[in-house]
């Protein structure tokens, strides 16, 4: 569609595995169009053969960037030239960071004060300032663990998950309280897509399928926390779903 956002994906294939390229692909089409697609590596090292069927299926542009100097990352310095030369072109509203690595921290607080919308994909080791800079931030291995055939019920998932539930869910939880009780009517119903909007602002890495769920709604039935009231749109069949504190 014409107005969807445009966005540069770029990907950091030192800390990227290749098989998580369609997920990154299937994420970033939520939020807009994939206008570019670059991936960076040294890419005559052995451990990148796997990525060349990968990337003819995907149209995903690779970067030669050649390791001159032991200890220094010569691939972050070219994703950073590449996103810098790309916002100056003024050709996208928004960037698609691929990395677990802190090094795109600064890279990403430059490219939000330009105004653009950055989104960070990394795996759940990504170092927090990394995940704080960014306006979201979607864990790739835990996403590729719900889309398992044998998660796709509605209980919690396991391993690195459940870690992750527990630093997190009670935080979240209690910020959900906080949001409804700071921004519901005067009758203390809230939107529930407002409720998602400004819970993502607070926590950029924040994803229900974290917690085993598809869909917000039913995430925020399960904390058992509120009344939901759906109201029909008049002449369609949309609901409108709202909640209040029990």
């Amino acid at each position: 569609m014409q107005n969807d956002k445009r966005y540069a994906v770029l990907i950091d294939a030192d800390n990227i595995s290749d098989r998580y390229v369609k997920i990154i692909l299937d994420e970033i089409s939520n939020d807009g169009v994939a206008t570019y697609k670059r991936i960076y590596g040294d890419w005559t090292k052995p451990c990148f053969s796997t990525w060349k069927k990968v990337l003819l299926e995907h149209s995903i542009t690779p970067i030669q960037q050649y390791g001159y100097t032991t200890g220094k990352n010569a691939t972050d310095s070219a994703m950073i030239i590449d996103a810098m030369d790309i916002l100056y072109s003024g050709n996208v509203e928004g960037f698609c960071l691929v990395s677990s690595d802190s090094d795109f921290t600064r890279l990403a607080s430059r490219l939000r004060e330009s105004g653009m919308n950055v989104v960070g994909m990394g795996e759940s080791k990504t170092p927090k300032a990394f995940i704080s800079a960014c306006n979201k931030f979607k864990y790739l291995d835990l996403i590729s663990l719900a889309n398992e055939p044998k998660l796709t019920s509605k209980k919690p998932l396991s391993n690195n998950s459940e870690d992750y539930k527990r630093k997190r869910f009670d935080e979240i939880k209690n910020s959900i309280i906080t949001i409804v009780k700071e921004n519901s009517d005067e009758d203390e119903w809230m939107f529930i897509g407002d409720i998602g909007n400004k819970l993502q602002k607070r926590y950029p890495d924040f994803d229900v399928r974290n917690f085993g769920y598809t869909k917000f709604t039913p995430f925020i039935k399960s904390l058992d926390l509120f009344e939901i009231r759906a109201d029909k749109v008049s002449g369609s069949n949309i609901k409108l779903i709202y909640v209040k504190e029990k």
